[in-house]
């Protein structure tokens, strides 16, 4: 298996990101809309939101995933992250989520002061609940109706990972 490598993303990355999130495996299980404009994807990485972090993974320098972290920027919240994340639909199984993941936990339990860390997951994505699973996210509740897909409502879980210790 080739190794993976996740780094922050970069101006350069924009074109690949679009071209991920516009397939439809991936906009289906996340709250993308179809055909995403190279802008958003260069906003987003040259002007990230107060508190966030953007990483991308790369196999062989060709990135295949991507990771948004964000901090909460209220102060009784500041110990909370949320986050999103993407992998390219023709390296979905290859690792690249645990690899994202892994490099998030690390930097919410020993760099950012996280203690909460919080997700919501569509009740359907097997895939993804089993690698939320294996970091220790947990069930909260269930969004009855959470978001439209393929012109129909769908639930999702609430889900969250606590700092051990």
């Amino acid at each position: 298996m080739k190794a993976i490598v996740v780094r922050h993303a970069e101006i350069e990355d924009s074109e690949a990101l679009k071209q991920i999130y516009a397939q439809p495996a991936v906009y289906r299980d996340t709250l993308q809309l179809p055909h995403p404009p190279l802008h958003t994807w260069n906003d987003r990485v040259t002007a990230p939101k107060p508190g966030s972090r953007n990483l991308v993974a790369c196999i062989d320098d060709k990135v295949v995933g991507q990771l948004t972290l964000l901090v909460e920027q209220t102060p009784r919240r500041s110990h909370v992250a949320t986050f999103g994340m993407g992998v390219d639909s023709h390296y979905q199984g290859r690792g690249v989520a645990t690899a994202l993941l892994r490099e998030m936990v690390d930097l919410c339990d020993n760099w950012l002061r996280i203690d909460r860390i919080e997700l919501t997951v569509f009740v359907d994505n097997a895939p993804a609940l089993a690698v939320y699973r294996k970091f220790g996210f947990e069930q909260e509740g269930v969004g009855k109706n959470f978001a439209l897909r393929d012109g129909k409502y769908i639930d999702a879980y609430f889900m969250a990972r606590f700092k051990p210790g």
